[in-house]
């Protein structure tokens, strides 16, 4: 998926509500690595924006405080994690979502805990065999492609979790929070990769 309609269309499909309320973001990464500056760019946009997130560029989720931060989540919340990784060059600019936790750090050999009940991996450079290579291709990721995959991100969970009036939605009939402009056989092909 490459396009934030694609990525709302997996999230509406995936997740069981659309309150924000419901969810915290555990935002993965470090701004001292371009490529693993994802994380911490989407959550600062989305606790701009008032939803309730773990890890931003001031505040950064990673490897030394994972499993301390994590232990704050409230009781009852669905964490969504969202991480950068690295991948095939095919894969490069894209953007995966799924049922199940992450596993942060895999690709540059760091065994850690798993995150989140849901997450959302951006596709930023490509991956090796090789860690040293993977940290060496991580740290020099061009930024435009990060900022790129973080906007994506943003845009598609602002549009599928963020908050409804109801009044607004009563007041207007045309209003669909369900449709990303996609045609039904678009969005049924996100669907079934988004299955398997």
């Amino acid at each position: 998926m490459t396009s934030k309609e694609e990525v709302a269309v997996a999230l509406r499909y995936m997740l069981p509500t659309f309150d924000a309320e419901s969810y915290v973001f555990a935002c993965i990464g470090t701004d001292r690595s371009t490529g693993d500056s994802l994380g911490p760019l989407v959550g600062s946009k989305l606790a701009a924006d008032g939803y309730d997130v773990i890890g931003t560029l001031d505040k950064p989720l990673h490897a030394v405080n994972l499993e301390e931060r994590l232990s704050q989540v409230p009781a009852g919340k669905t964490v969504i994690a969202i991480d950068a990784c690295l991948g095939s060059m095919r894969k490069v600019g894209t953007v995966s979502v799924t049922e199940g936790p992450l596993k942060p750090g895999a690709g540059v050999g760091k065994k850690l805990v798993e995150v989140g009940d849901y997450h959302i991996k951006a596709f930023v450079n490509v991956g090796t065999p090789n860690y040293a290579e993977n940290y060496f291709n991580l740290a020099n990721t061009r930024l435009s492609i990060v900022f790129k995959l973080a906007s994506v991100i943003c845009d598609a969970i602002m549009e599928v979790i963020a908050p409804v009036v109801f009044e607004e939605v009563a007041a207007s009939e045309d209003t669909d929070r369900f449709s990303a402009g996609l045609s039904d056989q678009q969005e049924q092909k996100i669907v079934d990769e988004c299955i398997g």
